[in-house]
């Protein structure tokens, strides 16, 4: 259903420090980066699709966050949810929920929410039980 997201970022080294981290504590493997567009994108570690891209808004116009807006990246496991929570703080990011269950969502939803240098808003979480 999903090919990609793009996400619009301000500093690229700062954002690429940021999502690096998040997407390294997931799992997901880097698929290329180009400094000079700038642009970078993560695929699954199995490869394919969907990417996460991040980069300079196309229109030239500084990048914003969206209101009402969040991606929400699949984790493997509750530690991983964790582990990218802790990533996005160590990395410049700024807490919006701390790791745990949510069960008004489900019994075995467990999630974390930041929002990353440039004010977009992420969820990870993980779907299985424990």
């Amino acid at each position: 259903m999903i090919s990609h997201v793009y996400i619009g970022i301000s500093d690229f080294a700062a954002a690429h420090r940021f999502h690096a981290a998040v997407m390294a504590a997931l799992g997901h493997a880097q698929r290329f980066c180009d400094e000079s567009k700038p642009w970078a994108a993560w695929q699954p570690a199995g490869g394919g699709r969907p990417l996460f891209i991040i980069g300079h808004p196309y229109d030239g116009a500084p990048a914003s966050a969206g209101n009402g807006q969040m991606t929400a990246l699949l984790a493997p496991s509750r530690a991983a949810v964790d582990a990218a929570h802790a990533a996005a703080l160590a990395h410049g990011g700024s807490c919006a929920g701390l790791p745990g269950l949510r069960p008004q969502y489900h019994a075995n939803y467990y999630g974390a929410y930041f929002r990353d240098p440039d004010g977009n808003k992420f969820c990870v979480c993980c779907h299985d039980p424990a």
